[in-house]
């Protein structure tokens, strides 16, 4: 008899715990999730103010609100037609400098991983390290030196060929960020974790490095390229100060580092400034949206190798 009573408290009793676990983790979500959220209306806040004063016409610039006292979209229309720089040519500018500067990095990020990863040579390990130690110097850190170095390359000297400075002024503009090396890291990140056995089939069938590198590693680690190249889409699309330092031609800025010339224009309209600034972002958020999927993918590819 003790038995037979004994058994059905101790699945009462296990029962009871479970249930006490499981409203522990639901407190627990509610929590997190509550914290998040917090975090996330304190981060969106700003972008959402600047939108919302992008759309107004009148009233207080600097008085926090959630919608705007009248609805207008003039100061977009001033934006297109009202700038010292044409609103269509920063655009312009920032895609062909996006495109190169993505190109390129992603073109030596991909080259450069594949022997840190899978060929051995002496000092490989102690060259990578070498490398990763470089991230903790300040972008800053290299104005002087990159400015004197596109200087000595003639990048920034005046031509009879229109066209021919255009180019050398785009390039002067991505030449310090082609060696990425956060691409470097991701990329051997994802390289180690393609098996060896494929390659050394490859190696056996007479395949060269060059192949492989083309035809096994590059498919295999598509999501970490997709997703370094957003990240390098991000940052060319964003570049402000490099730009202002290099481009003495005010046609050639980016949108971002153009968005100074609204200032200049609209000084009495800030509105206007701020309706660029919503333009700028709309295509970087376009960008995370179609990538969203490869991005998480890359990342957690990069991380696991």
């Amino acid at each position: 008899m003790p038995e037979v009573t004994t058994r059905p408290m101790t699945h009462e009793v296990a029962a009871q715990i479970k249930v006490r676990r499981k409203q522990r983790e639901r407190v627990r979500n509610v929590l997190a999730y509550a914290v998040l959220i917090v975090i996330a209306l304190i981060m969106l806040y700003p972008f959402y103010w600047t939108v919302v004063t992008s759309l107004e016409s009148t009233g207080g610039i600097y008085q926090p609100k959630w919608w705007p006292s009248d609805f207008s979209l003039r100061n977009y229309a001033e934006v297109w037609r009202g700038t010292t720089v044409p609103f269509w040519r920063l655009i312009v500018n920032s895609l062909i400098i996006c495109t190169l500067g993505v190109f390129f990095s992603v073109t030596l990020a991909t080259l450069a991983a594949y022997p840190l990863a899978k060929m051995k040579f002496p000092g490989r390990d102690l060259i990578f390290y070498a490398i990763l130690m470089l991230m903790v110097l300040p972008n800053e850190a290299g104005l002087i030196v990159n400015y004197i170095t596109t200087i000595k390359l003639g990048l920034l000297s005046q031509t009879d060929f229109p066209v021919l400075d255009m180019a050398k002024q785009y390039l002067a503009v991505v030449l310090p960020g082609m060696a990425s090396i956060v691409g470097l890291f991701l990329l051997r990140q994802a390289y180690l974790g393609v098996p060896l056995e494929l390659l050394e089939a490859a190696r056996i069938d007479g395949a060269s490095e060059l192949t492989i590198w083309r035809r096994i590693m590059l498919p295999l680690a598509l999501p970490t390229i997709v997703a370094f190249s957003i990240l390098e889409f991000v940052a060319y699309w964003n570049s402000f100060l490099w730009a202002r330092i290099m481009l003495p031609d005010k046609e050639l800025l980016p949108l971002s580092a153009g968005l100074l010339e609204l200032s200049g224009t609209f000084s009495t309209n800030s509105r206007a400034v701020m309706a660029g600034a919503v333009i700028t972002i709309i295509p970087i958020l376009i960008v995370f949206a179609f990538g969203q999927k490869y991005f998480m993918k890359g990342l957690e590819g990069a991380v696991k190798g």
